[in-house]
């Protein structure tokens, strides 16, 4: 059995962390790039893809929807347009939410029906905050129940603008939209009232596509017209969500520094860098180069603080500050994170049966996740349940680095969605024996 099928490990509690790593390509310019290569007219050419199941998923999406996907000198590279495109029938995006609501969008702007499906634990994941902006487009959209479940049937054609201020946080919500503005008559306008990730404005520019952005309140407004796009060429920084396992790692691991290298350091995205640093963290950024900088940070004594959503609009970040949270001194709330209870997992709950299995104390109430943090993490061991959601599988590995008996981690095959490399990386850090298989139940 490899590494990438491990169900459980064991990790050892103690082991200072050392040394450089460098994560996957960005996980959301990795989609983006995927989906633009294939609607621009030519050749795209991309480096440093993410190598996890879930950019595997819009790859393969993106060739059965016949635009030709294959490995160029040490890249990839993808020939398309929209002369190119073929009806594809259902496409399976596995347990990637990116994959599946920005295929959406591109399928609501196509001249026939696409199915969308997934594993269980995304077709249990709501699909109505998509449906409604792209039926107000012209498109139809089927899902399962009142929230649209997947599968999700899009039939395509003809696309008018809206305008569209999505009522929560999202990225992909704003990216499915866009989308399918490329092919829609008039304006389509996105007003968030929280700035997300800027991942798709950028990138559709950099294609050519007619876009504006400008300030909106505390948000930000986007204003794009019917586009044809041309190909990019592009190398795809680190992905910052999973270097924030690392430098949480190193906070919380005593006599432990680490740098992670080439990372996005676009500002919706490295918010919790800001949040280590309020608590108290020994952390920082190189110069930025291109978009992207080293992330560093080593052992440190925490304090609590409080944490607004908007500083971390994925959330994808809340399970492993949480950890860093429950190893500070006092208490630290996280505030307006109730989208994380329809994640891969109810990720609210689960982090708060993490931070309670490493003796720390924690509640969600209501929107509200407060973790009561005690100055340390332990003693362990511990065992912990991802339930297959690959972030809860990742904090629970950090957190066991912290825990001087350690803990074991089931569930966590789950990481291959979006870091394969995770364990061989842990191996580089800590060193051999920092874990081990641990038997399946």
């Amino acid at each position: 059995m490899s590494r990438r099928d491990l169900d459980a490990v064991r990790v050892e509690g103690g082991r200072r962390l050392t040394g450089a790593v460098r994560t996957p390509g960005d996980k959301s310019i990795s989609h983006r790039a995927l989906l633009i290569g294939a609607l621009a007219e030519g050749t795209t050419k991309v480096r440093g893809l993410s190598d996890g199941d879930d950019v595997a998923r819009t790859t393969a999406a993106v060739a059965a929807l016949g635009a030709v996907v294959r490995p160029a000198d040490g890249g990839t590279e993808i020939e398309g347009g929209r002369g190119r495109l073929r009806e594809a029938g259902s496409l399976d995006c596995g347990n990637s939410g990116t994959s599946l609501r920005l295929l959406a969008g591109v399928a609501a702007g196509l001249p026939w029906s696409t199915t969308l499906t997934g594993d269980a634990s995304l077709c249990s994941r709501p699909m109505d905050r998509i449906a409604e902006p792209l039926r107000a487009m012209g498109a139809s959209v089927r899902g399962e129940g009142p929230t649209e479940r997947p599968p999700l049937v899009v039939e395509g054609g003809h696309l008018v603008g809206i305008e569209w201020a999505p009522p929560m946080a999202s990225a992909q919500v704003k990216s499915a939209i866009l989308f399918a503005g490329l092919d829609a008559d008039g304006e389509t306008v996105v007003a968030e009232k929280v700035a997300t990730r800027t991942h798709t404005e950028e990138l559709l520019a950099a294609a050519g596509a007619d876009l504006v952005v400008e300030p909106w309140g505390e948000g930000r407004r986007v204003t794009l017209r019917r586009s044809a796009l041309h190909p990019l060429d592009l190398d795809v920084p680190g992905d910052p969500s999973q270097a924030a396992f690392w430098l949480v790692a190193a906070c919380v691991t005593k006599g432990s520094e680490v740098t992670v290298e080439r990372v996005y350091a676009g500002a919706e995205r490295t918010g919790f860098l800001r949040v280590l640093a309020r608590m108290g963290a020994h952390a920082g950024t190189g110069p930025v180069l291109q978009g992207a900088a080293d992330l560093w940070a080593a052992s440190s004594t925490l304090v609590a603080t409080d944490v607004d959503a908007e500083e971390i609009p994925s959330l994808d970040e809340v399970p492993v500050l949480a950890v860093a949270a429950a190893a500070a001194t006092g208490t630290t709330t996280f505030r307006d994170v109730g989208e994380l209870v329809v994640k891969e997992t109810d990720r609210l709950a689960a982090t708060v049966a993490l931070v309670e299995a490493v003796g720390g104390r924690a509640r969600a109430d209501g929107d509200r996740l407060v973790v009561e943090g005690s100055g340390a993490l332990g003693p362990g061991p511990f065992e912990f349940d991802s339930g297959g959601d690959h972030r809860l599988a990742m904090a629970a590995m950090v957190a066991a680095l912290a825990c001087p008996g350690g803990g074991v981690v089931r569930g966590v095959a789950a990481v291959g969605t979006s870091y394969p490399d995770f364990l061989a990386h842990l191996d580089d850090l800590g060193g051999p024996g920092t874990w081990s298989p641990a038997e399946g139940r």
